[in-house]
């Protein structure tokens, strides 16, 4: 709703530039409003296709349609509730605080979920600053930590002392 909000200013306010203006082309309204639109769709639409998902050995978080990330449980440390954090320091959307190895994938502030990677791993939506832990919230967190903690168990154990070990993936 902010967003929306937000738009709604930003676009009476353009259009009353547009309307005083007298040296405003047609193109140049036409582009303006292009721009706008683009904007709504980007920043008020997008994010309502949000949708995170457990699959039988991955973890796929979307954020609207600029943010899309495959997480493997085997890059996974672990996954839990991100109560730690408080409330007011979760910023909204795609967000990695300079100096922090965290990326916030969130659309609001409540139910988060904190997930440790194994291994440092880099994001393009991050400006390709590496990121060792990922922020982002669900609608029902109990549900989501019992299906990943159900869908964890159910893997083949690892046997690396096996024969030839090394040779099967």
């Amino acid at each position: 709703m902010i967003r929306v909000a937000t738009f709604a200013v930003l676009a009476m306010a353009i259009g009353i530039a547009v309307a005083i203006s007298p040296s405003f082309s047609g193109l140049a309204t036409a582009l303006l409003a292009v721009v706008l639109v683009l904007y709504f769709v980007l920043s008020a639409v997008s994010p309502l296709l949000t949708d995170h998902w457990i699959t039988k050995s991955r973890i796929i978080l979307r954020q609207g349609w600029y943010f899309r990330a495959i997480i493997p449980f085997s890059d996974i440390v672990s996954v839990s509730a991100a109560d730690e954090i408080g409330r007011l320091r979760v910023p909204l959307g795609i967000h990695r605080p300079f100096g922090q190895p965290v990326l916030f994938v969130t659309g609001g502030r409540t139910n988060l979920i904190s997930i440790q990677l194994r291994e440092p791993r880099k994001f393009w939506q991050a400006f390709g600053l590496t990121v060792r832990e990922i922020v982002f919230d669900v609608d029902d967190r109990p549900r989501f930590l019992a299906a990943f903690e159900e869908r964890r168990q159910s893997l083949p154990p690892v046997e690396p002392d096996r024969p030839y070990a090394e040779l099967r993936n």
